[in-house]
């Protein structure tokens, strides 16, 4: 058995000798009301542990990309860009859309948000799932093909790889959410990012839901907003 990383000394990250490579996966999204939700997984190498391991050192401990304040994200997004590009580690992000998210609900659209993230990574890195071990934060299951994967409650939390895993699904989905919030003035995505916060409400009440809302999201809402037709639809 061999350590490959840690997010601390009282939780560690154990690979079997016939693993070559740890995956990690998290998803940022879920409970908006408009948008796609983003599956994120994060891959690396026992080969480059030891340059992941200097530099990832100043990671805050126990900060999921949810704890981290924006311009941290950003920080930590930009240096993955970097590692990915000398080699160090790889990642993929799946945006499943508001239309799929409806037709298929919320659980079934992040599965095939994570099929797609493992199979395009394993093209792009050339790995069979018997090479690597898969770890999820939350009620997230890989395919069974992936026969060495564990689910962890509060993952994003305890292990550094869904953590990061986390920050690359949120800062997708964000900087996403802030491009639409300049097609869809009215609903200033950029601040909530399409979240049911009062503001967002308060621009349902008024506008009504735009091509992007979920609508199995809002069938809920009607006594909270007033409905209108659909804007541009």
């Amino acid at each position: 058995m061999s350590v490959i990383m840690q997010m601390n000394e009282r939780h560690r990250v154990i690979i079997p000798k016939k693993s070559k490579y740890l995956i990690g996966v998290d998803e940022a999204g879920r409970g908006a009301l408009a948008g796609p939700v983003a599956v994120g997984a994060v891959i690396w190498s026992r080969t480059n542990s030891r340059e992941l391991k200097k530099a990832l050192r100043s990671y805050p401990v126990g900060r999921d990309s949810k704890k981290l304040a924006p311009k941290q994200r950003e920080f930590w997004f930009e240096r993955l860009l970097v590692w990915r590009a000398k080699g160090w580690l790889d990642f993929q992000v799946a945006l499943m859309g508001e239309k799929i998210i409806d037709q298929k609900g919320i659980n079934a659209s992040v599965r095939l948000g994570i099929n797609r993230n493992l199979s395009v990574l394993s093209r792009r890195q050339a790995i069979v799932p018997s090479a690597g071990r898969i770890l999820l934060d939350g009620g997230l299951v890989a395919p069974v093909i992936w026969s060495d994967q564990q689910t962890i409650i509060k993952g994003d939390e305890r292990e550094l790889i869904i953590a990061l895993a986390s920050i690359v699904a949120k800062v997708t989905r964000d900087r996403l959410m802030s491009r639409l919030a300049r097609i869809y003035p009215d609903y200033e995505f950029q601040r909530h990012k399409g979240y049911g916060t009062a503001l967002h409400y308060q621009a349902l009440a008024r506008f009504g839901a735009a091509p992007i809302h979920r609508r199995s999201y809002l069938k809920n809402l009607t006594d909270l907003i007033s409905w209108r037709k659909i804007k541009n639809g």
